[in-house]
């Protein structure tokens, strides 16, 4: 447990205690040994308000609810990553529309609003007052369950998908290894039987998905995962360059914060700048990340990859 965890578990065991609760019973249930019971008690009277007293003839802590006034902890107790969860589950239900779930969908949500208010007071602030904003968002695919549903059976597709790059669509016959959603949009996985590889398709340019009665071909999950986890973003397969990056000492107050792959090395220049250098197979995502930092960063190598930059922001200044 952390120190906020035994504050949560400390109100609720004084909260629901019908008599005052012993020492030893706190020290069990925090995990933690006395002195720190005694600090936690003594930060929380201090910093909280809380009116813990100690009862000498029974042995144990309470809350003095005088008045009648039961005492509730202040403040946000969910750290970032479960409040974006909780958070993210409960938007993305309430856009679900109406139909044969809504049984089982209306209770979940349910729950989800029950754990907010009990870590806030009961307080219906919280999701009025955070919001998660989806940004270049494509619309779904209506093939989605087709999709789902071979990738659930483990049996192979035949997809029709729209090309982007070529502006044509292409026929193909995949094995779904799996769904990804990355940046507000849903990617499949898969091994494409014609080119005898891993492919990534975004599923809102699938066109048309039907299941097969092939099995599909199966890989380790150890194979999958180096496969497209070890590449920058989603356009995957075996990194097999570095690009070294090179930033203003302004626009780097906030890339030193931002993690753009997991290998990724950095350091402070002398002259304030910040080096970033990232692993990466394929350019498209990379470059367009590149992109949006303009004049704040310089491509210091590989030599193609700084062409290539270099050729679009030429192009990008022939627009004005």
């Amino acid at each position: 447990m952390d120190r906020f965890d035994r504050i949560f578990e400390l109100h609720k065991l004084l909260q629901n205690a019908r008599y005052p609760v012993p020492r030893r019973k706190l020290e069990e249930r925090l995990e933690c040994s006395k002195a720190t019971v005694k600090r936690i008690i003594s930060n929380m009277r201090l910093f909280l308000n809380a009116p813990i007293e100690y009862d000498a003839e029974l042995g144990g802590y309470y809350y003095d609810q005088q008045g009648g006034a039961m005492y509730q902890l202040p403040g946000v107790w969910f750290n970032a990553s479960e409040l974006f969860a909780l958070l993210s589950v409960d938007q993305l239900l309430a856009e679900v529309q109406p139909g044969l779930l809504e049984p089982q969908l209306g209770p979940l949500r349910e729950r989800i609003g029950d754990l907010l208010r009990a870590q806030h007071a009961g307080s219906e602030e919280i999701p009025r007052r955070i919001r998660i904003r989806s940004a270049a968002a494509r619309p779904g695919s209506e093939f989605f369950q087709h999709i789902a549903g071979a990738l659930a059976e483990r049996r192979r597709l035949a997809l029709v998908f729209y090309s982007r790059r070529d502006d044509r669509e292409l026929e193909r016959t995949v094995s779904p290894q799996r769904l990804i959603h990355y940046r507000d949009n849903w990617y499949l996985d898969a091994w494409c039987h014609l080119r005898k590889g891993f492919r990534t398709f975004s599923v809102d340019a699938i066109r048309d998905a039907r299941v097969l009665e092939a099995a599909c071909v199966e890989f380790p999950e150890a194979e999958l995962e180096a496969y497209y986890s070890s590449a920058y973003g989603i356009f995957s397969g075996q990194p097999d360059q570095q690009a070294v990056l090179r930033f203003t000492p302004q626009r780097a107050r906030w890339v030193s914060a931002e993690r753009w792959h997991p290998d990724q090395q950095s350091r402070w220049l002398d002259d304030g700048r910040y080096e970033l250098r990232v692993p990466y197979s394929q350019t498209p995502e990379l470059i367009m990340d590149i992109m949006k930092y303009g004049p704040d960063v310089e491509v210091m190598a590989p030599e193609a990859l700084r062409t290539a930059v270099a050729e679009r922001l030429r192009l990008a200044l022939a627009q004005y």
